[in-house]
Parts: structure tokens; sequence; C-alpha cells
């Protein structure tokens, strides 16, 4: 590999950068805090990426499922690559990996091009959904596979595989073949696969998929751990908001081979910089609304409610707004009489551990979901309640952007 010249500088974020409002004037709106951040957290942690990929497109016949794409990945990041299905996000994972080639754009790691070089010549590490483990051959016999593959020393194998076995905790368990093992232990073996090779990058693609929820968040947990104890880049793909919240430094959020936003994990859930980010990370309910001049509020429509509106919109004559509120910073309290909430009464009461989630109904004969935490005075069935929320908690947009 020959090195090239460090390409020149791309954004680390291509996301929309639309107006979105109900904020404290003196902190900015949802997008403007948003670029802050991006851009604090990009001089901060990718200011020389380790990995570059700068400007990739990728077009299946008429189909493009990759549109300019360009992200910068720091050399000890963890970077979750969030999305819907078809959103194009594994498809950005086999141009990192080698297995398809870009139509457009370049790739590059450490500074050298590998757009044009194979899978077995750039370093990596790969996790799949499917464990992928060979039922004939025992743990240890799995974890020296691709070691021998590469022709490894018989030395270099040994010493490998007890490294293999302290750091995934598979102290016991080498000489059993994988039929005997647990989900939690056999993802274990597949991470280790990935691992023993010592990879300058990992690749993950949905490893976590067919694990039930206890065992997914042990597996998450550990991850992460591997991945400080190592030191090394991962490029986790998954349509688990959950799992990339829970796990990544970062977040790319992709929807329709578009990179809709690119930011520190919590930056990403409180400022959405789009709507379609607002609507897929975390859960929240949207509200149709419009801008008032004349008071400076947002004006829901069907509900006889309205709140301050800080923001500004990128034209003139827009007053269409879409608004956003996480389920679980909607306030509650008692209706009455003089109440300037939305009026709705509890239909259903969902226990979620710690959280109680109220279902909602409108005088609309619409449904709401508030998250709040269990008390032992909660509201009870049919308790008529005025739902409201601060401004400064809610994401507005205008409407059809």
């Amino acid at each position: 590999m020959s090195r090239q010249p460090d390409p020149k500088s791309v954004p680390s974020s291509q996301a929309t950068a639309v107006s979105s409002g109900g904020h404290d004037p003196a902190r900015g709106t949802d997008a403007q805090i948003f670029r802050s951040a991006s851009m604090n957290a990009s001089l901060d942690g990718v200011a020389t990426p380790y990995i570059r990929i700068a400007g990739v497109s990728r077009q299946y016949g008429q189909v493009r499922a990759l549109h300019d794409l360009s992200i910068d990945i720091a050399k000890h990041e963890f970077i979750a690559i969030l999305g819907p299905s078809g959103s194009g996000k594994s498809t950005l994972l086999r141009l990192i990996a080698g297995l398809d080639r870009p139509s457009t754009g370049r790739i590059f790691f450490d500074g050298i091009d590998v757009t044009d070089l194979p899978p077995y010549k750039r370093g990596i590490g790969m996790v799949f959904q499917e464990f992928l483990l060979f039922p004939h051959r025992t743990v240890r016999e799995n974890l020296a596979f691709p070691l021998r593959m590469t022709n490894q020393p018989q030395q270099k194998i040994l010493e490998r595989l007890d490294w293999a076995e302290a750091i995934l905790s598979l102290r016991g368990l080498m000489d059993r073949y994988p039929n005997q093992l647990s989900g939690g232990q056999q993802q274990r073996v597949a991470l280790g696969r990935g691992l023993v090779t010592h990879p300058t990058l990992l690749l993950l693609d949905e490893p976590l998929a067919n694990l039930d929820r206890e065992l997914r968040n042990e597996m998450e947990v550990e991850i992460r751990r591997y991945q400080k104890q190592l030191g090394i880049p991962f490029v986790y793909v998954t349509h688990n908001q959950e799992e990339a919240l829970s796990m990544s430094d970062r977040v790319a959020v992709i929807n329709g081979g578009r990179l809709e936003a690119l930011g520190e994990r919590q930056t990403i859930y409180d400022h959405p910089p789009t709507p379609f980010v607002a609507r897929f990370v975390g859960k929240s309910t949207r509200f149709d609304g419009a801008y008032n001049p004349a008071t400076g509020q947002i004006e829901l429509q069907h509900y006889n409610y309205a709140f301050p509106y800080s923001g500004a919109f990128e034209r003139k004559g827009d007053v269409r707004a879409e608004v956003f509120v996480k389920n679980e910073r909607f306030q509650l309290s008692p209706w009455t009489a003089v109440a300037t909430g939305i009026a709705c009464t509890i239909a259903d009461i969902v226990l979620r551990g710690p959280f109680v989630e109220y279902i909602l109904e409108t005088e609309a004969a619409e449904r709401i979901i508030a998250v709040k935490p269990k008390t032992s005075d909660q509201a009870v069935l049919g308790t008529k309640l005025s739902l409201s929320w601060d401004p400064a908690a809610c994401h507005v947009f205008p409407a059809g952007r």
C-alpha cells in the first residue's frame, strides 16, 4: 500500500441544517446547538481521523444506495451507524470492509487510500448477525481458524488463543463445541474470531440481533468494555437505537442512503437536527402546528394549546410547523377549570419496570403516550389530566422539510 497525500478535508457531517425552536434563546435552536456540538466533537476527537470516508456513493443499477456520504472516525472511537432497514448502513459497512467498491468517492485508513484494496489487505476484523461458528470445531479451533488461514506460526497462534481466552472470559470453554454454549458465549466466540488477528479496526453488523433482551443488554456492556480495552475503532451497524446510544461515542444516523446526523450520542438524542432524527431516535410524539408571528407562539392544530417559540424559520412565510416531544418530557397535572394544557384522560397504564407509560386519550380521540417514573401515588385509569411541556424540551421544524 502506498501512502497518499492526506485527502482534501470533507465535512464530518452532512446533516441537513434546519431551524428548530422552542429553546432558550441564549442557548440557540436545536440545529444551532447540534452544529456547535458536532463541530466541537469533530475538532476534539477527529482532528486527525483514522478512517476517512470521503464523498462515497454506491449505485446498484438504477438504485442509489448511498448518496455522497462523508464521515471521519477517530483512532480510538466507537461509532454506531444507525438507521432503519434499507437505509444503506450495511452497504456502508461493506464499502469500509472492501466487500464492495464505491461508485464514487474514496476511503482512507490512517491516510492510506484503501478504496481498491481487497478485505484481507485492510487489517480489519468483522462480526456478523449470525455467529457463523463451525459446529464441528471446538471454541479453540474456531478461534484459531483465521490465524491458520493466514499461516501464522504455531507459537503466535497459542499466544493469541491465550489472549482471547482471557479477554473474552472463555476460561473453561475452549474445548467445548458451539452447541454446548449459551447464546452469549457463542457471541463472545464470534467476537473473538474477529479480534484474534489483532485487527486495526473492527466492523460489527447487527451482532446482537439474535439475542434475547437480557443477553443483549449484557453483551452491550461487554462489547463497549472490549473496545475500551483494545483501543481500536469499532464501527457498529444497527437499527436498534438503544444499542447505538448505550455503546457508542458518536452516532451517525442514515436514512435513504443519506447522512441525516453525525454527533455525540447525547447531542443526537437531545438536539435532533432533522424531523427524521427527532422521530427515529427516542420515542416521540409528533404534532402539527403553525407559527403565529403576532404572539410569537406555535399553536397546535386540533388542540387548544400554544407555547412560546424562540427560533426562526429559514424563509419568511414559513408558518406551518412539525413539533416533536419526547414521551418522557411530557408534564402531567390534574385537570382544572383554568388548566392551559391539552385535556386528556388516562385510557390505559403500561408498566415498564421502573417506568410507567400512560396511554392518554385526548378530546380529539387521539392517543398520546407519556412516560413517567413509577411512584406509589401514580394516577389511575379514567383520571382527567392536563398535558403540557417545557418549550425548551420540544423540537420544532418547518413542515414538509
